[in-house]
């Protein structure tokens, strides 16, 4: 069952003036559009965040996700020399986005990534699914397995690309700011490694060699104080679109918007989005990392209780130029079956305020509970009897 703990006396020194704020408002020509604040977990705006869209070439933003964890796990290294097949060439060395790479060419699988996240190559990104999978139908089957872990319930995936398939491929802007979420907190140095390139340099010109230097088309790369990732997408099916995020004092946006009508709208409704997280919105600090802040029942366990701490800093996000009163509670299902590891993830601090969106930040165990042995669990079902 839920547990619920309330822990409003130790948000008491943080709490001023009104006890109800109103959420900024927000007006974008995109059909689509989500942000999330990831220091909070805050929802700051959603525009129709749940409608299935094709996501273009967003959708490689999965196939990264795969490859980070593979090479995270020791599983793929980012010197593996990957072959581009003379078919997969004649296929896809002119539909669409290119990385311009060369029939029988060996390229690493660093070369291939920044093909894939810099340059938007379909070529580079289908040679990197067959050197990962064998082909690329079974590359498919482990994004849909890696979307399904994640969570991303309104999405499936087609083929790595993005590019039509007649509706096999689909996700929502909710689905790709988890996806975007996912890989900057579980592979962050490889997000910094790659989203974050202004250009590169990959393939040579016919008849004269030069090599061919494309810009990274992320439209706040160098707009927005802060942006670092991640991926656009267009499609005449899909229109534009762009997966973002940027971090400020520490405060970290991810952004989606989706279905703009043009090159030169993605960027203006991109920047201003991005622009308007920042300025519109304020961070408030709650509590430090490994701060802890209170405690779940054990069942079965080597203790009746484990404390439960910040895994990280932790703050509120409220709008800019306010004092907003906050009220938070502990939320777990409990009680919690031992064992229980150090760091496991087992219950969540959720903070509200009258007029925002809810905030639901993660809280971790603060030290192991191994299970009880015969004569504790005899113990146990003793006081449970007798209500100790």
């Amino acid at each position: 069952m839920k547990r619920l703990l309330a822990t409003a006396s130790l948000l008491a020194g943080l709490t001023v003036l009104p006890a109800s704020a109103q959420a900024p408002t927000f007006e974008t020509a995109a059909p689509i559009a989500f942000m999330i604040d990831l220091s909070s977990g805050a929802v700051l705006y959603e525009k129709d965040a749940d409608r299935r869209m094709p996501p273009a070439s967003m959708a490689k933003m999965m196939t990264t996700h795969v490859a980070f964890r593979l090479i995270d796990s020791g599983e793929l290294a980012l010197d593996k020399q990957c072959t581009m097949r003379p078919e997969t060439w004649r296929q896809w060395h002119s539909q669409g986005s290119t990385s311009f790479l060369e029939a029988n060419g060996q390229y690493s699988v660093e070369h291939l990534l920044h093909g894939v996240v810099t340059q938007s190559g379909n070529d580079a990104t289908v040679v990197l699914a067959e050197c990962i999978s064998g082909t690329e139908q079974a590359f498919v089957q482990l994004m849909n397995r890696d979307s399904e872990e994640l969570g991303l319930t309104s999405s499936h995936w087609g083929n790595p690309v993005g590019w039509p398939d007649g509706g096999a491929t689909y996700t929502t802007a909710r689905d790709l700011g988890k996806l975007a979420q996912a890989t900057i907190r579980d592979h962050g140095e490889l997000y910094r490694r790659f989203y974050s390139q202004t250009s590169f340099t990959s393939g040579r010109q016919m008849g004269s060699g030069a090599d061919i230097t494309q810009p990274n088309r992320n439209p706040i790369l160098g707009r927005v104080q802060g942006a670092d990732g991640l991926k656009t997408g267009h499609t005449e099916e899909a229109g534009y679109g762009f997966t973002g995020s940027a971090e400020q004092n520490g405060r970290r946006l991810i952004m989606v918007v989706a279905g703009l009508d043009s090159f030169n709208g993605r960027i203006e409704e991109s920047v201003r989005f991005m622009d308007w997280g920042f300025r519109a919105w304020q961070s408030r600090a709650l509590f430090s990392q490994n701060a802890r802040i209170g405690e779940a029942e054990v069942q079965l366990g080597s203790a009746d209780t484990v404390g439960l701490v910040a895994p990280r800093n932790l703050a509120a996000t409220i709008p800019a130029g306010t004092g907003t009163r906050l009220r938070a509670k502990i939320v777990y299902d409990g009680p919690i079956k031992a064992p229980i590891a150090q760091g496991q993830h087992i219950a969540d601090l959720v903070v509200e305020a009258d007029g925002l969106p809810a905030m639901t930040m993660p809280l971790h165990a603060e030290s192991e509970v191994t299970e009880a042995g015969f004569f504790g669990r005899i113990w146990n079902g003793l006081k449970s009897l007798i209500g100790a």
